[in-house]
This record gives structure tokens, C-alpha cells and sequence, in this order.
């Protein structure tokens, strides 16, 4: 049978206009002659189109003479990679797909950076994450998730006003490609980072219709919201902004190092960097560059510092840092060049606000943190709760009205000031919960006066579920309770919470939304449910009803019980 796609890393081209012949003159004529490059222009499919072929090959292969070297045999084997790039212009857009190692002929430079992560923040299932990659701006930390079988994004603890998303892959939800044009319930998934992996038409036909689809996706939708704080973390494209950035770190640069510029990896090349056995670093230097074992911030450094005052930014950005797959770093051994720049991060500080350099380009860190914790706030709170709560009468006191619920809304049960002794819990011991609903989840009720009162309910939250997750003791003496109060019918025996849920009554009975919240409260939402979440937990908020108190004849409130 006939495969119908393949799966490729489709790059989309900044600055290259939509012509074979620009398409051509965009590419490293060193890099071209390198591989023996072969040339193409591709008339028939209806779009300006070039093909390049070629191939990377190396005489002896490195592990030749340490083979030797080992066991005095003489072995002479070549290393010989294909490279294959094909170059189309669609709707005005270039797009670039390489074949084996044909995607290293695509200058980086050209590469658009964010395009895969905005199709993957728009069309990946947030519910089906499987492949993260996040880093710490200022902390010089990555960190790199795999979750083959999927998970929700929330469960995985990111940060999203102060973690910058480099890579994200997951299921993809309902885009029309080739993959599942014939059979729209086939699942497939896609990789975003620079470029974007997933499976392609490989008729000249399908291909450009899966392009126009992403291009589509791109220029018509939103990110999904629980993806939204993908692209808070936007890059720097004022110009004058930019020169004044550049002017701090060129002095920057030109003091002795005081930890503010770190060693950095380039985002899309870590597999590169993982396999390198030498590095060899060029600064403004006609002579060959220091070659270490890996890559070497030092001098880096002092080669930045002995350049002229203005000079510094310039001469890193058109240094260089090469990659080698063997020890001896000879020319056949070459794995990647880059430009020097994309090799460091800075943190810098201009007009109180914080600025960071990572992979030659510009963030500001700082700007996202409210908006990202209101639309973290307002994905919690849903008009359409999962549990089923009855009203609160106004003046009722909050343990009149968890006692009350049971007798509403049968199969509840109220462990309102129940708690549960440990021994690491003594005292007062532990409660749970206030409400424990028939399919178990965890039911934190409060009317809220002020923040305090919400901040309580929240550290009652992670107590609660901290002692339920590791405490075998606590689990025993809570599903002894449960049991007690259902006449027997308890926990199942593996029960862990999995689902908490934050009933609130605001004060008078306001209703419950992201501006009602008091902001503190908003902010300490947000820290709760991240760790929640990433111990598996779900969390939702939810307002409560409320309805007058009866009265008498006379006028007078019903008193509360």
C-alpha cells in the first residue's frame, strides 16, 4: 500500500521573497559546496519551487583510528548522509522541508522561530501534551518533558509569566491535513519549536494543501486558551528598544563576568550538541578558534571584552561556534556552525523593566505576569460546575450551610470541622474537605469577607491533599470516616484525590468572577492550583448561590441555626 505522508520538519523563511531565484541565493554557498550540491527548479506543482541534493561525507569515519588505536585493527570506513531540501513559496510565504540531513542547509538565520509553537499553542490538545520543553529566563535551566501517552498541560507545573515554552508537541485536535482528510477520526500529533514535525502529504498536491491548512490555522485562530501563556512571552521588535538593549549588554560585555551572562544551548539543536565531541569558538579572529570539549563561555567572554566599546555584540553575533563529532575537530568532522551570540543569555534591567536575551533574540520577562495570572484565574472559575450545590441562604454561617447540603443534594456528606487525627497531624488534626461529593471529589467551601479567608482554603487544599497522597495513615482514618457516614459504602482501596473544588461565596452574594476576586486571592489561585495540578489534581472554582433569608411576618431575618 501507497503511504500517503511522511513525517518532516516544515520551516517557515523570514526575509526570503517568493522566487526560486531568491529562494536560491538565500542559502550558504560554503554549506552548498560542502554537500556537492545538485540544483532543481520544480515547474509542475503550481508553485515557485527549488530542490536541492547533496551529501555530507567524510573519507574515514571518526571512530576509525580509535578502533585501532583499541585493538590494532586497520579500519577504513566512510560516513556518507544524504541531504535533501526542498524550498516552495506558497501564498506569498517560503517554506523549507529537509530530507535526512537536508534541514542542516537551512541558515538559521532565515528561520521564523516561533512559527511551530504557534501552530502547536492553536491546535494541540492541552489535555494531550506529550512533549515540552520550557526554560527559566536568568536561571540558565531547560526543562525537558516526555510524556508518551499524553497529559494536560496544567499537570506538568509550568510557569507561565516565568518560564519561556521552546517546544510543544501533543495531539493534534481536528486540523484538516492529508493525515486525516480520508479518515477524520485517525489521531496524529505535531511537534512545534522553530519548525514544525508532523506528518505531511507527500503528492506534490497534498503537501501544498497541508501548508495552506497550517497557514490557515496561523492567520485565522486564536491559541487555545489553556495555551494562551505560550505566547505572552513575546519577543522585542520595537528597533529603538532594541538598539538600547544592545547598547547594555555591548557594556555588558565589556566588564569581567559576574554571572549575568550564562552559557545557553541552542534551542533547536540540542541533539547536536549532545552528540558534539569538540567545540571550537571564532570571535573577530583570522586564526583558528579555541577548541575545547565543550562549549567555552570563558573565552567567549574575554574574546568580547578585548573588542572596542560598541563593537562587542556585532563581533559575537558574527563570530562563530562549531560542533565536531570527534575529538580531532578536522573539517570531515563537522557536525553545525552557528552564529557565537545564539551561545549566551543575558538578563538585563532598562527602565525598571527586565529584558532577556536568549537565542539572539530579545524578551521582555516581566510584562505578562498579571495578564497571565487573570486568564490563569479565569480558566478556573467555569459557569458550569461539576458539582451540584444548592443556594446559600444569606446570613446562614458557613457550617450551617455545609451541614444543610447533605439533606439537599443526597449522596453528599459534610466533614465540616471532621478532621482527621494523624500522627503528624495532632492537635486539631487535618479536614479533608467540607463536602465530599458522590463521586468523591474534594469540596473546599468558604465565604470569603476578605483574602485571608480564601488563603485559608487554599493551604486547607494542599494540607489535605499532601496527607490523602502520602499518608497512609490519613487515608485509613478519612475512608473510616467515609464509611461511617455512607453506612458502610466507603473509598475505593486505591482512592487518591483527583479533583478539588473551590466553592465560594463572595460577601452579599456577589457573583463570582475574575474581577470580583480579591487580587491576592487571584495570585495565591494561581500558586495553589499550579501545585495541585502537577500532582495530578484538577481544580475548579466555582461560585455559590445565594438567596435572601426568610422572614417573619414582621419583617425580622430568620435566625441562622
Amino acid at each position: 500500500m501507497t503511504v500517503r505522508t511522511s513525517k518532516r520538519t516544515l520551516y517557515r523563511l523570514r526575509g526570503v521573497p517568493p522566487s526560486a531565484d531568491a529562494m536560491f541565493d538565500a542559502l550558504d554557498a560554503d554549506q552548498l559546496a560542502r554537500v556537492h550540491a545538485d540544483f532543481d527548479v520544480i515547474e509542475h506543482l503550481g508553485v515557485p519551487a527549488v530542490l536541492v541534493t547533496g551529501s555530507f561525507e567524510q573519507p574515514v569515519a571518526s571512530w576509525c583510528d580509535e578502533i585501532f588505536r583499541t585493538t590494532g585493527v586497520e579500519v577504513s570506513r566512510p560516513v556518507n548522509r544524504s541531504a535533501g531540501l526542498l524550498m516552495l513559496a506558497v501564498d506569498g510565504e517560503v517554506y523549507a522541508i529537509g530530507y535526512d540531513q537536508g534541514f542542516r542547509l537551512v541558515p538559521d538565520r532565515l528561520k521564523d522561530h516561533r512559527f511551530g509553537l504557534s501552530f502547536a499553542s492553536r491546535r494541540v490538545d492541552p489535555a494531550k501534551i506529550r512533549d515540552l520543553v520550557s526554560h527559566t529566563p536568568g536561571g540558565g535551566r531547560t526543562d525537558i518533558t516526555l510524556i508518551p501517552s499524553g497529559a494536560s498541560v496544567w499537570s506538568l507545573g509550568i510557569v507561565e509569566h516565568a518560564q519561556i515554552v521552546r517546544r510543544l508537541g501533543g495531539h493534534l485536535d481536528n486540523v484538516p491535513l492529508t493525515i486525516s482528510r480520508d479518515n477524520p477520526a485517525k489521531l496524529s500529533s505535531a511537534e512545534g519549536g522553530a519548525g514544525l514535525r508532523l506528518r505531511l502529504g507527500v503528492e506534490g498536491t497534498d503537501l501544498i494543501a497541508d501548508i495552506r491548512a497550517i497557514a490557515r490555522v496561523l492567520r485565522e485562530e486564536r491559541p487555545s486558551p489553556e495555551l494562551e501563556f505560550v505566547e505572552h512571552v513575546v519577543p522585542v521588535d520595537d528597533p529603538g528598544l532594541l538598539t538600547r538593549l544592545e547598547s547594555v549588554l555591548d557594556d555588558l560585555l565589556g566588564q569581567e563576568p559576574g554571572g549575568r551572562i550564562r552559557a545557553a544551548v541552542p534551542a533547536d539543536h540540542w541533539d547536536d550538541y549532545t552528540d558534539a565531541r569538540a567545540f571550537r569558538s571564532r570571535i573577530n579572529s583570522s586564526a583558528a578558534g579555541r577548541s575545547t570539549d565543550d562549549f567555552d563561555l570563558d573565552y567567549v567572554l574575554c574574546r568580547a571584552r578585548v573588542q572596542r566599546a560598541g563593537t562587542r555584540v556585532a563581533a559575537l553575533r558574527e563570530g562563530t561556534v562549531t560542533l565536531y563529532r570527534h575529538s580531532r575537530a578536522d573539517r570531515a568532522d563537522e557536525i553545525w556552525a552557528s552564529s557565537a551570540l545564539r551561545w549566551i543569555e543575558a538578563e538585563v534591567s532598562l527602565d525598571h523593566h527586565r529584558f532577556f536575551l536568549m537565542d539572539d533574540q530579545w524578551y521582555e520577562i516581566d510584562q505578562e505576569y498579571l495578564k497571565a495570572t487573570h486568564i490563569h484565574v479565569e480558566r478556573l472559575i467555569t459557569d458550569t460546575p461539576s458539582v451540584d450545590l444548592p443556594p446559600w441562604v444569606l446570613g446562614d454561617k458557613e457550617r450551617t450551610y455545609n451541614e444543610s447540603v447533605p439533606d439537599q443534594r443526597p449522596g453528599y456528606v459534610s466533614f465540616d470541622r471532621d478532621n482527621v487525627q494523624t500522627t503528624l497531624h495532632r492537635g486539631n488534626g487535618v479536614e479533608i474537605c467540607d463536602l465530599l461529593s458522590p463521586d468523591n471529589v474534594l469540596v473546599m467551601v468558604k465565604r470569603a469577607k476578605g483574602s485571608d479567608a480564601l488563603s485559608h482554603l487554599f493551604s486547607q487544599a494542599l494540607v489535605a491533599v499532601q496527607t490523602l497522597r502520602n499518608s497512609p495513615e490519613g487515608r485509613e482514618r478519612f475512608a473510616e470516616k467515609v464509611a461511617a457516614a455512607r453506612q458502610g459504602r466507603g473509598l475505593p482501596e486505591d482512592f487518591r484525590p483527583s479533583k478539588v473544588v473551590f466553592a465560594i461565596l463572595l460577601k452579599d452574594g456577589t457573583d463570582l468572577t475574575v474581577d470580583a476576586l480579591f487580587p491576592f486571592s487571584q495570585v495565591t489561585l494561581v500558586q495553589t492550583a499550579r501545585t495541585l495540578e502537577a500532582w495530578g489534581v484538577q481544580v475548579e472554582v466555582v461560585g455559590i448561590a445565594s438567596t435572601p433569608p426568610a422572614t417573619t411576618p414582621k419583617g425580622l431575618r430568620r435566625l441562622a441555626a
